[in-house]
């Protein structure tokens, strides 16, 4: 049974919507309305990190989060440009087919989010047993 994006929430801790996360180290939850998602980022701790919406392969970075202004997508990149590099490979926490969320530890400290257009297709059993469901 595919889960459907919750239509409230959007910014809190622990919304009451399903953790989509392909990362046992975060939280990833779906909102949408009119046509767009609304994908939070959050920490196990439930600090939301991030936010962006998409629709048809755009993107719009949302103003809330510790690292929102760190979210990179196709067209906008950081708000705040950093000299941090990466300690680690992005982490995908968030893939549906469409969009792919990933998360980048810096050496500041500092989360950097990542959306973009899916380059590849999310795994069918995967994506199926998550009930993760295309916009």
């Amino acid at each position: 049974m595919a889960a459907t994006p919750a239509t409230t929430g959007l910014g809190k801790a622990w919304p009451n919507a399903q953790d989509f996360s392909t990362n046992p180290n975060f939280h990833v939850y779906v909102f949408a309305m009119g046509g767009v998602q609304y994908i939070q980022v959050n920490d196990v701790n439930g600090n939301v990190l991030g936010s962006v919406g998409a629709a048809g392969g755009q993107f719009i970075t949302l103003p809330i989060g510790l690292f929102a202004q760190q979210v990179t997508t196709p067209s906008q990149p950081a708000i705040i440009s950093t000299t941090a590099v990466p300690t680690a490979a992005p982490a995908t926490v968030y893939n549906d087919g469409q969009t792919t969320v990933t998360v980048t530890a810096l050496n500041n400290g500092t989360l950097s989010l990542n959306a973009a257009v899916a380059q590849t297709t999310c795994d069918p059993i995967d994506c199926n047993i998550k009930g993760v469901t295309g916009p």
